[in-house]
């Protein structure tokens, strides 16, 4: 018979082999088949100067991370290959880099396919599988390449939150998930692995330690699907203004009852594919059958809520949604075919990429559709720095009928036909040649319809600019040829 200290010591040596089983069961499987699937990404880019939106500003570079999904393709985050100019990549584990290509980029989803044509880069690769979203407190493995070495690093996390954010790659809010895992520059792009499948891909770190966050494998799914026909169409929106109704009183007084919720829509832009469908004043109370509260927000998981456009966000461009309509007190159900992408019915449109800047210029003065883009010549704190009344169309405009574009004068390119207007830099065009500015092809337009002698513009401050049209004619090779633009 063992002595009683012995037998003891015994069961604790039991016990934490098993606690230390129970540990190793709950921590996900680094597999090496994943581990061979994961893609350092380097980027060399050139973003459009939006200040001075003919030239360029300059070569730089950035790496990121990615990984083999089925087709030999490389998924990885949009905003890792934005306005690239050269894109190289090489598999975890090996040091032979490979030039490849961005085939498709979602910019809204942050998320882009890149293609080799070496065929040896994806030899004894399998490729990952996409997973389904995952729950809340789930483990997922981070794989990538974060700056402060070459090798492939890995963490672990746990699914904390699933909710509508936004962007930051595109300002745009659609669902995200919120992990614990440690995601840094470099990591972008890399996909989050629940088991063995893409749970998601890493696209941004949080506010806070330990803060990160994935695009979630339903969009992710939604991504591949609508880039099946070669063309990616966009995320699907409605073109509505619309607001809460948790008021009791605002709820009566839009003859809710009692076990009604809903929002209200307060407008309906020119362009939006509800145009005559709804209109303002109407409240919604469910979309495809799910009841929308009046937060704004459905159930889309049992105990999990998020807001009602993830209905809408998770259709492809052409297909239709069914919204119960509450209008007169009485109650009926239409049909909105999705035929808008979110930054087609916006007056300020979200940031931009792998595009030119818009701009015309007049008498040496520089005018330019507003944007996003536009706004963040004012640095990584634009939105306090930048002007407020431009922050105010960005945050709150609304297309209409008269207006689509709003177009700023950004520049003013010194010479004698425009001296006296540098004071109206950033001001809004309201009117040319007595034409309202509807968009930069109307101001073009009623810049070349003029018969008169002199071109009168006017500014949402009241302040006019006359140039005179032959002055203006005889001034442009002359700027052109001495600012050393396009065209000279």
């Amino acid at each position: 018979m063992q002595p009683p200290q012995r037998r003891n010591e015994r069961w604790r040596c039991v016990w934490a082999l098993a606690l230390l089983g129970l540990l190793i069961a709950a921590v996900p499987c680094v597999s090496q088949t994943v581990n061979e699937a994961i893609v350092k990404v380097y980027t060399v880019f050139n973003q459009p100067d939006y200040y001075n939106p003919w030239q360029m500003e300059g070569p730089q570079a950035a790496t990121g991370s990615g990984c083999i999904i089925d087709g030999e393709r490389i998924l990885t985050s949009a905003h890792v290959v934005a306005d690239q100019i050269f894109v190289q990549v090489k598999r975890a584990g090996q040091a032979r880099w490979y030039t490849a290509s961005v085939e498709i980029a979602a910019h809204d989803t942050d998320l882009a396919i890149l293609a080799v044509a070496d065929p040896a880069f994806f030899q004894g690769a399998t490729a990952l599988q996409v997973g389904t979203l995952p729950e809340l407190r789930d483990r997922v493995v981070v794989y990538g390449f974060p700056k402060g070495g070459e090798e492939l690093a890995i963490t672990e996390g746990v699914v904390s939150r699933v909710e509508h954010q936004y962007y930051t790659h595109s300002q745009e809010r659609l669902l995200t998930c919120q992990i614990d895992a440690a995601i840094n520059p470099g990591n972008s792009g890399g996909p989050v692995i629940k088991d063995g499948a893409i749970a998601g891909v890493a696209f941004q770190a949080g506010g806070g330690e330990n803060i990160g966050y994935m695009v979630p494998a339903p969009l992710i799914s939604r991504f591949l699907t609508d880039i099946e026909d070669g063309a990616y169409d966009g995320i699907p929106g409605i073109g509505i203004a619309w607001q809460h109704m948790e008021n009791p009183q605002m709820r009566v007084s839009y003859g809710m009852g009692d076990d009604q919720t809903g929002v209200l829509v307060n407008s309906v832009f020119p362009n939006s594919p509800a145009r005559g469908i709804l209109q303002a004043g109407d409240v919604l109370l469910a979309i495809d059958g799910v009841t929308i509260e009046n937060d704004g927000t459905i159930e889309f998981r049992p105990g999990e809520r998020t807001s009602f456009s993830h209905r809408i966000q998770t259709r492809l461009i052409g297909s239709a949604i069914d919204l119960s309509v509450l209008r007169d007190a009485a109650v009926s159900t239409v049909s909105v075919q999705l035929t808008k992408t979110l930054n087609d019915m916006r007056l300020v449109p979200n940031a931009q990429y792998d595009t030119s800047p818009r701009y015309a210029l007049l008498g040496g003065l520089v005018f330019e559709p507003l944007s996003l883009n536009l706004l963040k010549i004012w640095g990584s704190s634009w939105y306090t720095d930048a002007p407020d009344h431009l922050l105010g169309y960005y945050f709150r405009g609304e297309p209409t009928e008269e207006r689509t574009e709003v177009l700023v004068l950004v520049r003013v390119l010194a010479d004698e036909i425009n001296v006296g207007y540098q004071d109206h830099l950033y001001e809004v065009l309201s009117t040319v040649n007595g034409q309202t500015v509807k968009d930069l092809d109307g101001f073009v337009q009623a810049v070349e319809d003029n018969p008169g002698p002199y071109h009168v513009l006017t500014t949402e401050t009241g302040s006019k600019i006359v140039l005179g049209r032959a002055a203006e004619e005889e001034s442009r090779s002359r700027i052109l040829r001495n600012y050393r633009l396009p065209g000279s």
